[in-house]
């Protein structure tokens, strides 16, 4: 409806025609999106199934016994709690299409879940932003000890997970809701729904700052969500804008990041985690895969992302796939982006420097695209990054636009997010429910005015007030 109101004021400002002027001032003809191709659905065949194995492997070589964590980059012993949960996707994926079998399932899980029932807590509150994957340690972005705060982001990604995990296998659903009963949510998201990251900076006390700009925000405050927070301000697309891309109005945040020293990324990967995990339905639906999305403008903001992608190819022949990725070298990672900071197909560092070399097709930016609208040009996707893998070590990050080559690098997340990308492709919406399951520990607690005093539960009927003000 959002989305609907936009062309509305779009079409009042540029007249009733279907030409107007785009971002490059070029007149450019309005596309029709409104036919929407299905997501592929069905069994792998036998080369999905073989790259499903390939991307496990990531999981094999980077797993650490001791603490049951997978190190988000190969080889390199720290994890965040995003590139966490995609290794818990990559771990129910990896059982449910029988590549592992339930004895390692239920050993891996429960190493982790041990983990996260014992993890030394930022300042007591919440996860830390990275831990040693050997050590279970506090450790800033260089894997060296210490704390530097905690991402909203990360951690609505990682609660969309343990809720996923928890529904899919009761069995487990104490040992998750304990180690969630442990956190404490005060400062992460206040009484209007806004999300609150932590950063700690030596010598600086502790500052909460809003965290999210569109796409990443409302998936990520989803995730709050399925365990009964109200992140409403969050879950709103405003503020947003669009700008006219090959025909297509791209959503962007039009938050400035000149001001607000934060980046406004319009890619791909959280529109297709939204779409495979949950079905881009609205938190509190509980229906199973269908092609009937309670979110609409999610989906529809989705199919902007996609259809824009599509047409750049076919009018630059640059076969395209954005989304952040790895890089094997310095800066190490970049916002491979379709729009950013006021230009299209931009490509940056965290810290906002122009990087157009590392342009890339992302693995799981074109599986994601690959399996949730089934047309022509996502055949091309899938035949331009299928054969993109290392036997023995998972799928390579992607590979470059400008033709120098493979991102000689492999993650947890892009193994991950692969994995999960065939299981959907499999059984649809990732996110299910089970019929009769007894109320969980978390359930009673929100439940009950008593017990977990001061941690700010969303506890039912009852007005949060120990929510604090940013």
């Amino acid at each position: 409806m959002r989305y609907i109101i936009a062309c509305l004021i779009g079409i009042l400002t540029t007249g009733c025609g279907n030409k107007y002027s785009s971002f490059s001032d070029d007149v450019v003809d309005r596309k029709s999106h409104w036919t929407t191709p299905k997501p592929r659905q069905g069994q792998l065949t036998e080369q999905e199934m073989d790259m499903a194995r390939i991307a496990w492997k990531y999981f094999e070589n980077n797993y650490q016994e001791s603490t049951g964590l997978v190190n988000a980059v190969n080889n390199y012993p720290s994890v965040t709690w995003w590139d966490a949960a995609s290794y818990m996707a990559g771990m129910v994926s990896a059982y449910e299409l029988g590549i592992i079998e339930k004895e390692e399932f239920n050993r891996r899980l429960i190493r982790i879940l041990t983990t996260l029932n014992t993890l030394d807590l930022f300042m007591n509150e919440l996860p830390n932003k990275a831990y040693n994957t050997q050590t279970a340690a506090k450790v800033d972005y260089g894997n060296q000890p210490g704390e530097i705060g905690y991402s909203a982001l990360d951690l609505g990604r990682l609660l969309i997970w343990l809720h996923i995990i928890k529904h899919r296998y009761p069995e487990y659903a104490s040992s998750i809701d304990s180690a969630v009963l442990r956190w404490n949510f005060c400062n992460v998201v206040d009484e209007n729904g806004t999300m609150f990251g932590a950063l700690l900076e030596k010598g600086k006390p502790v500052q909460y700052l809003q965290e999210g700009r569109l796409g990443y925000e409302e998936y990520a405050a989803k995730g709050f969500e399925l365990w009964g927070f109200d992140t409403t301000q969050a879950a709103m697309a405003e503020p947003y804008s669009t700008i006219n891309l090959y025909g297509y109005d791209v959503p962007y945040d039009t938050r400035d990041p000149r001001k607000l020293k934060a980046h406004s990324y319009v890619v791909t990967e959280s529109y297709v985690l939204d779409g495979i995990e949950l079905g881009w339905d609205l938190a509190d639906d509980r229906s199973a895969h269908d092609y009937k999305y309670s979110n609409d403008w999610i989906a529809e903001f989705a199919l902007q992302i996609y259809r824009v992608q599509e047409e750049r190819y076919k009018q630059t022949g640059i076969i395209t796939a954005r989304t952040e990725h790895q890089l094997a070298g310095p800066p190490y990672f970049v916002y491979d982006t379709i729009y950013t900071d006021g230009f299209a197909w931009n490509t940056i560092s965290e810290a906002g420097e122009y990087l157009p070399q590392y342009a890339a097709v992302a693995i799981k930016g074109a599986m994601g695209m690959w399996v949730l609208w089934d047309t022509d040009y996502t055949d091309l996707l899938f035949d331009h990054v299928a054969h993109l893998y290392d036997r023995e070590k998972g799928f390579y990050e992607g590979i470059f636009e400008n033709g120098t080559g493979l991102i000689n690098t492999f993650t947890s997340n892009n193994n991950g997010i692969t994995l999960e990308i065939l299981l959907y492709k499999q059984q649809g919406k990732l996110l299910t429910y089970k019929d009769n399951v007894a109320p969980s520990l978390w359930e009673k607690a929100l439940d009950s005015p008593f017990g977990y005093e001061g941690q700010c539960l969303p506890r039912r009927g009852a007005s949060n007030s120990k929510l604090k003000q940013p």
